[in-house]
């Protein structure tokens, strides 16, 4: 089975309004940038990459979270995130039943999201051109 046919059956087995919730907040991420892919990780979690991990959806008994990777970098103008505030990486989005997110603000923190993961990858990769030219030298 692909990711997405494991996000589909996964969104497909929760029949409450967790099914229908992780399936809007997937669509605005989705929505997000063309180049997000979908992976299936950690013994079953939808996992959202682009340049690197960027966002895991969980549903739980009482709640739909949307952990980023790199959360606590990013801008959350529309003040998002609602848990994980006290540790230095992580950030997440706690939707409860009932709950509305607004699909415009999530794609805009999304796209900060891969935003930070391509600057990160550059970085990497100026850092790992420049060891080389002063080996070279």
């Amino acid at each position: 089975m692909t990711p997405t046919e494991s996000i589909d059956a996964l969104i497909d087995g929760l029949t409450d309004w967790r099914g229908a919730t992780l399936a809007s907040l997937r669509k605005a991420i989705l929505a997000a940038d063309p180049d997000i892919i979908e992976e299936w990780k950690w013994m079953g979690s939808p996992v959202w990459c682009c340049d690197g991990n960027m966002v895991v959806g969980n549903a739980h008994k009482d709640k739909v979270k949307l952990t980023f990777s790199h959360g606590a970098s990013l801008p959350d103008p529309d003040k998002l995130f609602n848990n994980g505030f006290g540790g230095k990486v992580w950030r997440s989005i706690d939707v409860f039943e009932g709950d509305t997110i607004d699909p415009q603000a999530l794609k805009e923190l999304v796209r900060s999201a891969v935003a930070y993961n391509q600057a990160k990858k550059k970085k990497k990769a100026d850092a790992a051109s420049h060891a080389k030219k002063t080996r070279e030298v």
